[in-house]
């Protein structure tokens, strides 16, 4: 292996067909989050804006999963009608900040969800509701951690994959027949049939018969 590969371009020819469904997982995965961070930043907004709390977790969660989308999506377009543009060096850069920003959107959605757990059960005793609310918002960013986590285990399994498959194609020959790490059969020519060489027989030549001259004759004597 060869660290040449990371550099090449094209779709690694040896990466795992099934690394697609793990990229539409992260994506659908990465739209269940995006609603939960939605319900979660609607409850806070009219509870706790007046707290001193910010949105925190359930605004980068919404960053986080508008970068997946962009980027997983992106790659996977790619992949699939311009093999020859994937630049894999982009690839590596942007799966590794993918993996940093989802361990660190889903560790900080479960530190709020804690926070907030802790604060319905010390307003429970004060009655007035605002322990549900709290309930909800900690319910919210805990299922955001939840899902976030699995996210970035499933987003470390595709960049190991990935980068295996990378330094295994040195030569990136993958930027010009493969699609998807599935590498496209070379087409069979048939060889063109051996004819073979008979010696020509050679046939004596007959000897030329010498040509007769004759004479000019004029139509006319000339005096």
């Amino acid at each position: 292996m060869s660290t040449q590969g990371l550099l090449a371009k094209g779709v690694p020819a040896l990466q795992p067909a099934w690394l697609l469904f793990v990229k539409i997982a992260i994506l659908v995965l990465s739209i269940i989050i995006l609603g939960l961070a939605a319900w979660a930043l609607s409850i806070f907004g009219g509870l706790a804006s007046g707290l001193g709390y910010s949105g925190g977790a359930a605004g980068f969660a919404v960053f986080v999963t508008i970068w997946t989308f962009i980027v997983y999506g992106g790659t996977i377009a790619i992949e699939m009608v311009a093999t020859h543009l994937f630049y894999r060096i982009a690839g590596v850069v942007l799966y590794s900040l993918s993996i940093i920003f989802w361990l660190t959107a889903w560790a900080y959605a479960a530190s709020q969800a804690s926070t907030w757990n802790s604060a319905a059960s010390l307003f429970g005793d004060f009655g007035g509701g605002f322990d549900n609310s709290f309930k909800k918002e900690g319910s919210a960013l805990g299922a955001v951690a939840g899902l976030g986590a699995l996210v970035w285990i499933l987003s470390i399994v595709h960049f190991v994959f990935f980068i295996k498959a990378a330094l295994a194609d040195s030569e990136g020959s993958g930027a010009n027949n493969a699609e998807l790490g599935q590498v496209k059969p070379a087409e069979f020519v048939q060889p063109a049939p051996v004819q073979a060489a008979y010696p020509q027989q050679q046939y004596p030549q007959q000897p030329q018969q010498p040509q007769q001259q004759y004479a000019v004759q004029q139509p006319y004597a000339t005096q």
